[in-house]
């Protein structure tokens, strides 16, 4: 089985007494089914998957490093680390390459907003980020896609509520 290391930011900011976070919509693949004539199609929009800017930890660079490089990427911001706040692991296949099982671990780091413009990414980036937004923290257990992920926004509040000097500027 493959091993991946991978590290994430949780970036949040305080706008007005509200505490925020920063996360990515993953895009949705294209509708490639025909409809079928017989029966009601839904036009629906598919629901967005939001998840948090994170990825691979190159070789050499630390994993807090890592974190904050793709939070940059992904999401156009820049941030300043505050602590770790975990490690999620989990099993998947890689179905889009060769099928092959992967070990993932994934560091989380809760990092403090600094500077730039939520969304502000390249057009390359488009290809793995449909779009960043600010999302409540109060809210993004229930908006996150992935436990890992809702888990870890969980434990993001709990820190601002016990430590909130820590993360304000």
């Amino acid at each position: 089985m493959v091993r991946e290391i991978s590290a994430g930011g949780v970036v949040i900011r305080n706008q007005e007494g509200t505490w925020w976070m920063a996360v990515i919509e993953l895009p949705t693949a294209p509708d490639t089914a025909l409809p079928d004539p017989a029966r009601r199609v839904s036009r629906s929009k598919p629901k967005p998957v939001l998840a948090l800017p994170k990825g691979l930890v190159d070789p050499g660079e630390k994993p807090v490093d890592a974190a904050l490089r793709e939070v940059q990427e992904e999401t156009g911001i820049t941030a300043s680390p505050v602590c770790k706040l975990a490690d999620i692991k989990y099993v998947y296949v890689r179905t889009w390459a060769d099928g092959e099982r992967v070990f993932k671990i994934v560091s989380f780091y809760l990092l403090r907003y600094e500077s730039g413009r939520i969304d502000d990414i390249t057009p390359e980036m488009r290809i793995e980020v449909a779009r960043a937004c600010w999302v409540p923290l109060q809210d993004a257990p229930k908006l996150l896609a992935y436990k890992g992920e809702k888990d870890v926004a969980r434990r993001a509040l709990e820190y601002v509520k016990e430590h909130p000097s820590d993360v304000l500027p």
